[in-house]
């Protein structure tokens, strides 16, 4: 059986809501959809591989449409297929997209290339008619975990939002399962963020643990400022003061605050990501990683990100992806990350996972579906099977 590219598709879809962190907020936030087709023919319809890029970043449809589906869709069949010829070759067909692209510069371009490897790596597993986690664990010789941790993500700025509104939504988080949540910092002064803080811990009482975002906001005396506010709490973890190339902020900030820091999510290749573990003062036994693989030009860059890690002498544990998408949490899954991130109310349809899917004690077990699995999202699928009709 040959395998065969006959359409590389994308779509922009607006992701909008009043919603802000204390960089950005997310009125015309958009996302890039995009189908790869092949002419594989399961049940009478063709095998289709969908993926998206995680919010954060806007939609990619102009390098997508213009430059990297074309040197797709232009190469020679034969060229993007496995040894065997039965199957799709994510890496061949990383490295075709990547033809003629200078190195260095990675901010657009990554998320492009991310999105359309998810949709790739969709269709492989499609094609191999297992579920990605599995056939991960297959290939890269790894044991798969279907048990996966998972942290609750929001706590954004709204506006009219309370203490009382914010105490409801951390709640309702509990409620469903979750053991960790995460709430937004540095939209704020100092003393409305504490008392933010001080009134999520109040809900929590001691049956979840807590977890900060400050978006990349702080000069390093700001961050200095909160780390020193809030090493009282025992916070899950501190994520992303300063901006994220500034390795040198982070790691003098490692000296002030003695808990776990997190970053990561705005690193897009595995250079960036050997930087901040040469450079960034992060401490293997604390703190976490969190490069997200639709950002950065996808899995088969993630993966040499992870022999990046391993290489600093970390475990792949040490890594909770950013995004709260269905890829990371296959990659969870698959080659043992230590959780993933979820967005239970905000980003939808694109955030949260399969229909019946549910959180006990911070633990998601994965669906065995093929591919991704977004075909059990009833509210996405019917968006992604529009753009393959």
């Amino acid at each position: 059986m040959s395998v065969r590219i006959v359409d590389v598709r994308e779509a922009t879809h607006l992701i909008a809501s009043p919603i802000r962190n204390a960089y950005i907020d997310f009125s015309k936030m958009t996302t890039s959809v995009v189908a790869v087709v092949t002419d594989v023919i399961r049940d009478g319809k063709p095998v289709v591989g969908y993926g998206f890029n995680s919010n954060g970043r806007y939609g990619q449809g102009g390098l997508i449409r213009e430059r990297f589906a074309p040197r797709l869709m232009e190469a020679e069949a034969a060229t993007l297929l496995d040894d065997a010829g039965t199957n799709l070759d994510p890496d061949r067909i990383w490295a075709t997209m990547m033809k003629n692209e200078k190195p260095g510069g990675h901010g657009e371009r990554s998320v492009a290339v991310g999105t359309i490897d998810m949709a790739v790596w969709d269709a492989v597993a499609k094609i191999a008619r297992r579920p990605l986690f599995r056939l991960l664990a297959e290939r890269y010789r790894t044991e798969a975990d279907p048990h996966v941790f998972l942290y609750a993500a929001g706590g954004y700025y709204y506006p009219g939002k309370d203490h009382t509104q914010l105490r409801g939504e951390m709640r309702s988080y509990l409620d469903r399962g979750y053991n960790v949540v995460k709430m937004k910092i540095g939209g704020e002064p100092i003393a409305t963020d504490q008392a933010r803080i001080e009134a999520v811990l109040t809900e929590l009482n001691g049956k979840a643990r807590l977890a900060v975002d400050a978006n990349g906001r702080f000069d390093l005396e700001t961050a200095i400022a909160y780390a020193r506010m809030m090493k009282q709490y025992d916070l899950f973890w501190y994520e992303e003061a300063g901006d994220p190339l500034d390795y040198l902020l982070q790691a003098a900030l490692a000296e002030f605050y003695p808990g776990a820091m997190a970053t990561g999510e705005n690193l897009f290749s595995h250079q960036d990501a050997r930087n901040l573990l040469r450079h960034g003062g992060m401490r293997p036994d604390r703190d976490w990683l969190q490069f997200d693989c639709a950002l950065s030009y996808g899995l088969c860059e993630y993966l040499r990100t992870l022999a990046v890690v391993k290489d600093a002498g970390w475990s792949w544990r040490r890594c909770i992806p950013h995004g709260g998408h269905q890829m990371s949490l296959n990659i969870a899954a698959g080659l043992g990350l230590g959780g993933n991130e979820s967005y239970p109310d905000v980003f939808q349809p694109f955030g949260g996972f399969p229909d019946g899917c549910r959180v006990e004690d911070g633990i998601l077990t994965m669906p065995e579906l093929p591919g991704i699995g977004f075909e059990a999202k009833g509210d996405l699928y019917p968006i992604m099977r529009a753009l393959a009709s």
